[in-house]
């Protein structure tokens, strides 16, 4: 157990777009927590020269590695890739992780110990006693804890936070929840991984984290992605 706490069999999966400032302070600090760990930068060819970063990153140690895809086409597309990729090789434990410093690397032994103990999904929640977020302004409060009211209404699920995107998932998890059949992209992408596991009766267990707006660069939300999630609900609930 002390081995899987350090990240023993854990690949921690960070997609990028124009993180090139980002990159070499928050790669470090996942590694930091968990020393055992990988680290998976899902690149979708920024044009700031993260991806050529990430290689020379991965170049001075072993445990960065880097997958490479032709455009930006998603959070959730450069997921699935980065899912795929874990599962061909021998990992147990994969995790989301954003790489704007939201995701506090500090939490990651925390939900590890929840994954390999009791857990086949854990999910960083803000939604629930001790979580909550730091630094947002209202419009963006409104929307995120709308989109998780709205969504857990619609699809009727116990998971509070339905939109968070710091989750950690066990390997049986990931191919019971059949990776092939999402098709959300984007803010959705989140809320069908959970309403998926939940549906398949997979225990999905929250621990509470603080989330704090990004310390650097542009947010990648948008009024057209929520938009998108809003009708992306109402599909989900057919599956």
């Amino acid at each position: 157990m002390a081995d899987v706490q350090s990240g023993a069999g854990t690949l921690i999966c960070i997609p990028t777009y124009n993180e090139r400032e980002n990159l070499p302070l928050i790669v470090p600090a996942v590694l930091e927590a968990l020393p055992l760990a990988h680290v998976l930068v899902v690149d979708d060819a920024s044009p700031d020269g993260t991806g050529q970063l990430a290689d020379e990153m991965a170049s001075a140690d072993e445990r960065i590695l880097v997958l490479h895809r032709e455009g930006k086409a998603g959070l959730g597309k450069a997921y699935l890739a980065a899912f795929e990729w874990a599962l061909a090789r021998d990992y147990e434990f994969i995790f989301e992780f954003d790489a704007d410093f939201s995701h506090k690397p500090e939490y990651l032994p925390g939900l590890l110990g929840l994954l390999a103990s009791q857990a086949d999904v854990v999910v960083g929640s803000r939604r629930i006693s001790g979580g909550g977020v730091e630094n947002w302004g209202a419009a963006r409060r409104f929307i995120s804890w709308g989109g998780s009211m709205y969504s857990r209404m619609v699809l009727q699920v116990p998971v509070r936070d339905l939109t968070g995107g710091f989750n950690g998932f066990r390997r049986e998890a990931l191919l019971a929840i059949g990776l092939d059949e999402v098709s959300s992209s984007g803010y959705c992408f989140q809320v069908e991984l959970k309403y998926r596991a939940c549906r398949k009766g997979l225990r999905v267990i929250e621990s509470p984290i603080i989330f704090p707006d990004r310390e650097r660069g542009v947010s990648k939300m948008s009024g057209e992605i929520f938009v998108e999630a809003v009708k992306q609900v109402w599909r989900l609930r057919k599956i």
